[in-house]
């Protein structure tokens, strides 16, 4: 669990809050969105987001240690075999909260907190693989220069006639190195 806030906390003590904690998550991974008041959805988005992390993982002590916070058994295998795969692609950001207006009865903030189950989007699929694509071309990209040292000593030949060849059509070659004596710097 994330390091407590100093001050009041959820339900008055510490192990009032850890219960409502994960009370909350179960409800949360059971129905994948819940309403709440904003004070708990946003002390439940790191306490579910690092469950949904352990899940992930997917291995006997992760299941463990999310069995130790969830208690039903159906919400954990519902957790490790529908929710992981599904936030599989995901770095994090597991978890939305949008708020909504006042409750009736005492005025309070409310929010629903859900499960962010759709799939990446393509601007940030295409960027995964553009990443991919410049990690792959980089050995690539050392093999270039040699080819590239090949192409320039046979373009040497064509670069002593293109002067040769401005001078015919009647325009004038520009020098390739600049002056040493710091003529010519702007």
């Amino acid at each position: 669990m994330p390091t407590p806030t100093k001050g009041p906390r959820l339900g008055g003590g510490p192990a009032h809050e850890r219960l409502i904690l994960a009370n909350l998550a179960t409800q949360l991974f059971e129905h994948r969105s819940i309403t709440t008041t904003e004070a708990k959805a946003k002390r439940l988005r790191p306490f579910a987001e690092q469950l949904i992390t352990k899940a992930k993982r997917g291995d006997l002590a992760n299941r463990r240690r999310v069995m130790q916070t969830i208690r039903d058994k159906s919400v954990v295998h519902f957790l490790f075999t529908e929710i992981a795969p599904a936030m599989a692609e995901r770095e994090g950001g597991y978890t939305r909260i949008v708020k909504i207006g006042p409750r009736k009865g005492d005025n309070a903030p409310m929010a629903v907190i859900q499960l962010v189950l759709e799939p990446l989007s393509a601007k940030q699929a295409t960027v995964r693989e553009a990443e991919k694509a410049t990690a792959a071309s980089a050995p690539a990209a050392e093999e270039t220069p040699e080819v590239a040292v090949e192409e320039t000593d046979d373009t040497a030949a064509t670069d002593a006639e293109a002067p040769a060849a401005d001078a015919e059509a009647g325009s004038v070659a520009q020098p390739d190195t600049l002056p040493e004596d710091g003529e010519g710097k702007a």
